[in-house]
């Protein structure tokens, strides 16, 4: 039985906020999956703060309209999962190392803000590193030369120590 038009209305909407509010959309096709694969997909995904969503064709096309993802609209054929995240780089990351163990995910192409990426693109962004490891070494590199400073500002106090010691036992 197909779903009610109030349904049909509730998912577009559902769809268009998600599609409005995230930064990464990967569009996959998912024949072949079992229910225990695509649990496990999910859950990989919601550890990086990513999700996935079966979706119909006609209602994703629907609700991706008014949105900066409006250019995948020829991806949504066949059985189509999306998968969205608020990292540019996490629903890629994941989407594309299941695919890689399940050949059953095919990755067709997806989406960062107005810029369509085909199946290479979101391989290429796959491999990137994610916002937070940028943000890590950002501060690591930030804070190296504050340390190195405070070691050469000790450095004479330490001297000046050990030159008065060897005196002091010289005597």
């Amino acid at each position: 039985m197909g779903m009610s038009r109030a349904a049909k209305k509730a998912e577009i909407k559902e769809l268009n906020e998600r599609f409005s509010n995230e930064e990464l959309v990967v569009v996959t096709h998912y024949s072949g999956l079992t229910v225990s694969d695509m649990r496990e997909l999910r859950n990989k995904l919601r550890e990086e703060g990513a999700s996935f969503k079966v979706t119909k064709n006609s209602l994703a096309k629907l609700a991706i309209k008014g949105t900066k993802y409006e250019g995948l609209g020829d991806m949504f054929t066949g059985p189509t999962g999306v998968a969205t995240s608020q990292d540019p780089v996490a629903a890629a990351r994941v989407a594309h190392k299941f695919a890689k163990g399940n050949d059953k995910l095919v990755i067709l192409g997806g989406a960062m803000g107005e810029i369509v990426l085909d199946a290479a693109g979101v391989e290429a962004l796959a491999k990137l590193p994610s916002l937070d490891e940028i943000r890590s070494k950002l501060v690591g590199l930030l804070q190296a030369p504050a340390t190195k400073l405070a070691g050469l500002m000790q450095a004479p106090a330490r001297e000046l120590v050990g030159v008065t010691k060897a005196y002091g036992e010289k005597s």
